[in-house]
């Protein structure tokens, strides 16, 4: 594992990545609808602030939705159901989570309460392991996130501090990854 000073850059896959009955892969012109559609709900953004106003995701939504390390298309037979998001914890995240890989997900209502979090998260953490071995990572999430909050521990995220933000209680959980001999690797 890097020591404090040496951050390595989070490798992107340049093939998808095979989840079972879903499939992770950059974002193609054919996900802007589900892309405006996730970003405009406020079923999904009750814990983040809120949804962006459509209107303003039409405008400015590009065509072929923005390709960038970190951003992965859920798929489910052949169509976006959410976004996985692993990347760097920026230097304005908590000082525990700072260099860290920060896992996000979003997921469409109707894509809710079937498992695909957890087989998504699950399939997108594996790789990272495999690329990175011994890399922590943080998620974060509203402690009033029930759904977010078992998900978390079910990923194996263990409480590393809670606090305020934007109005309401916040979680950060760590996930100390797995060497290959099954170790697990101390993050914080």
């Amino acid at each position: 594992m890097p020591d404090e000073t040496t951050v390595r850059p989070i490798p992107w896959p340049a093939a998808p990545i095979k989840a079972g009955r879903l499939v992770l892969r950059e974002p193609e012109a054919r996900d802007r609808a589900a892309f405006v559609e996730l970003l405009a709900s406020p079923e999904v953004h009750t814990y983040l602030g809120g949804p962006r106003p459509r209107d303003e995701l039409e405008r400015e939504l590009p065509e072929t939705p923005e390709r960038w390390p970190g951003s992965l298309v859920v798929d489910l037979d052949g169509a976006m159901i959410g976004q996985i998001l692993l990347r760097r914890a920026p230097e304005h995240h908590r000082p525990a989570a700072v260099g860290k890989a920060d896992l996000g997900y979003l997921f469409l209502p109707q894509a809710w309460g079937f498992g695909y979090a957890a087989e998504a998260c699950a399939a997108a953490l594996d790789w990272f392991d495999g690329v990175l071995p011994g890399e922590p990572v943080v998620l974060a999430t509203q402690t009033a996130n029930a759904r977010s909050m078992r998900l978390a521990a079910k990923l194996g995220f263990t409480e590393v501090e809670r606090y305020r933000a934007w109005d309401a209680e916040q979680w950060l959980g760590l996930r100390s990854a797995v060497e290959a001999g099954g170790q697990a690797v101390q993050g914080v």
